[in-house]
């Protein structure tokens, strides 16, 4: 009998979504398999529109050629809070077989996909995971979906503003995406020569950071660049400085349970480096952006991958596949490791103690500011 597949995006969108889903659809045709697109993520499995083809629908590489480099995801995307309830996940796995007669699943999301993923292999349902995430928080891969895009974006994003910083001799706060991961941080810092950067695995103190940016001024750096990752403000010592109290003194009106921001991070360095700080905050720019050549390879494989998995290889009991890269090239492992991120994430100390300890050596015109008393610290 011909097979059927399916095949979701979910969670965040991140760029090369689409670049597999249409590897998916041509292998699959190839391969003589029907392939089944199922709509906003795990919520399509659930029956919720009035219309069964707003949640389900045939997908033909014709369809599909088109949206290989469009922004966001064609399938749409959503979060399933009742994908934790094990009476919907036993209604699920019952109607990809009997409803559907859908004979396995293709995932492209995050940790939380991947543990979704993981409850329906329990249930007997076949399941490939594609890590579709910019955040690069998967620790089983090098590499995921959407993570180079990102970090091209943010180093974009971050060049333009190093121009105007230097335009003005001000120091600018960047605050770029990945939830718990500082990667997309430390590749940007990295690759545009940011000056500072906190990311939420290092524990950071804000007194440090404005330690650090008066030295940079006083050796007439005057325009150097702090990259934050999303997260990491928590994991900063704010107990130990009354920024708060700072803020409301020069007229900014915070409260006591105001959390911590780049915006008020410029401030605070405005006010205790005497000198005019800016902040950006990038968002979403980083996963609306269109997929770099790595990401459109790598989901081409990775679509080729899934499906030849789904086709000849068979899973261990209660678990699936994961796709990821390792040494450069695409591989697939347990899915189950994967979602539960069993291996340890690396970090690379050492590579972030470096970015944030090396000195500013001035040019010629920066002496040349420092003797003319231009420079204030």
């Amino acid at each position: 009998m011909r097979k059927t597949f399916g095949i979701l995006t979910s969670g965040g969108d991140s760029p090369g979504m689409n670049a597999a889903v249409v590897s998916v659809a041509r292998y699959a045709e190839q391969c003589g398999v029907k392939l089944m697109g199922i709509r906003r993520g795990y919520n399509g499995l659930l029956g919720k529109s009035e219309n069964e083809l707003n949640d389900i629908r045939q997908l033909r590489s014709e369809t599909v050629l088109d949206i290989l480099d469009m922004r966001g995801t064609y399938l749409r995307t959503a979060r399933c809070e009742e994908f934790f309830d094990e009476d919907v996940l036993d209604k699920v796995a019952e109607d990809l077989e009997k409803k559907h007669h859908i004979d396995g699943l293709v995932i492209i999301g995050g940790d939380g996909s991947y543990r979704g993923a993981l409850d329906l292999c329990k249930r007997g349902v076949r399941c490939v995971g594609i890590p579709g995430t910019i955040d690069n928080d998967l620790p089983y891969t090098e590499a995921t979906l959407g993570y180079d895009t990102a970090v091209n974006v943010c180093v974009d994003a971050v060049r333009s503003i190093r121009a105007t910083s230097r335009s003005h001799d001000r120091p600018h706060v960047v605050e770029v995406m990945g939830r718990r991961c500082g990667d997309i941080a430390m590749r940007t810092a990295i690759a545009t020569g940011a000056e500072i950067v906190i990311v939420p695995e290092m524990k950071w103190d804000l007194r440090d950071v404005i330690r650090r940016l008066n030295e940079q001024i006083t050796n007439g750096n005057a325009r150097a660049t702090v990259i934050v990752c999303e997260n990491a403000w928590e994991d900063g010592n704010m107990a130990e400085y009354p920024w708060r109290e700072l803020l409301c003194k020069n007229g900014i009106c915070v409260h006591g349970d105001t959390p911590f921001s780049s915006r008020h991070m410029a401030h605070v360095l405005k006010y205790e480096c005497d000198i005019e700080a800016r902040a950006t905050v990038l968002g979403y720019t980083q996963r609306g952006a269109i997929p770099t050549a790595y990401d459109s390879a790598f989901a081409f494989e990775a679509g080729h991958l899934a499906v030849e998995l789904l086709l000849n290889e068979t899973p261990a009991e209660n678990d699936g596949f994961a796709i990821g890269v390792r040494d450069g090239r695409v591989f697939h492992s347990s899915l189950r490791s994967a979602a539960l991120k069993i291996d340890p994430r690396p970090f690379n100390e050492k590579l972030y103690n470096t970015i944030n300890t090396l000195p500013y050596l001035p040019r010629e015109d920066d002496l040349i500011l420092i003797a003319a008393g231009n420079v204030k610290k």
